[in-house]
């Protein structure tokens, strides 16, 4: 697992993989700059008290909410954009590694959206859902439990399910997911650090999945 990690990340050099972080991270940037300029628009119509102090005391919690808030899912912004061009990710580090493989099944449109709001559900769920039960948790200790026990396994099985259906069939999937989920659990615990820490969570889909390719191809019988 250490030496599939570190290939993944050897791997960012290449162009190609990080023509897929830009454009991930620029049109979270832009969804943002978007939300933040909308909000700019609502403040001047914020009347909620009939009372321009109140009012403007409104206006300004309303703005730097409209800021704060998105912050905290942009890296689920930017993973649902990724999640669009992971398949191209896998495709990239296994020409380069796996070059044998010979093509890949190629997954219709359908299958793509599927993944990728998957994807932003799992994002979702992790970043808000479950953020105030570890944070109540946290005060007796158990919210990082509870944090790699849960986003470990959701992680983990998903980026497995994207790498393994390129070239597996889906009873095999569920096969090699149920015959080493544990191991797929681990490897999740290990994508769901890399979320945790700022700024390397912008490139942890992409790592990842190269990450997860490598992890597959040692699964294959």
């Amino acid at each position: 697992m250490l030496s599939a990690l570190v290939k993944a990340f050897a791997q960012l050099s290449d162009p190609r993989l990080r023509r897929v972080l830009k454009i991930g991270i620029l049109a979270a940037l832009g969804c943002w700059l978007a939300l933040a300029a909308a909000a700019a628009q609502l403040v001047g119509h914020v009347h909620l008290f009939g009372n321009d102090w109140a009012d403007a005391g409104a206006g300004a919690a309303l703005a730097v909410s409209a800021l704060l808030v998105p912050l905290l899912f942009f890296s689920a912004l930017a993973t649902f954009v990724m999640s669009f061009m992971l398949d191209g990710v896998a495709e990239v580090v296994e020409d380069r590694h796996y070059p044998g493989l010979g093509p890949a099944r190629r997954p219709q449109w359908t299958e793509v959206l599927a993944t990728s709001s998957r994807f932003l559900a799992v994002m979702v769920l992790v970043t808000a859902v479950a953020a105030p039960v570890y944070l109540a948790l946290l005060l007796f200790g158990l919210g990082i439990v509870l944090n790699y026990v849960v986003n470990g396994y959701l992680l983990g099985r998903e980026y497995f399910e994207l790498v393994a259906g390129r070239r597996l069939e889906p009873e095999q999937v569920r096969l090699l997911l149920r015959n080493h989920l544990g191991r797929l659990w681990l490897c999740g615990g290990v994508i769901n650090l890399m979320f945790q820490i700022p700024l390397l969570n912008l490139a942890a889909p992409v790592i990842a999945a190269a990450f997860m390719v490598h992890v597959v191809q040692g699964l294959r019988p």
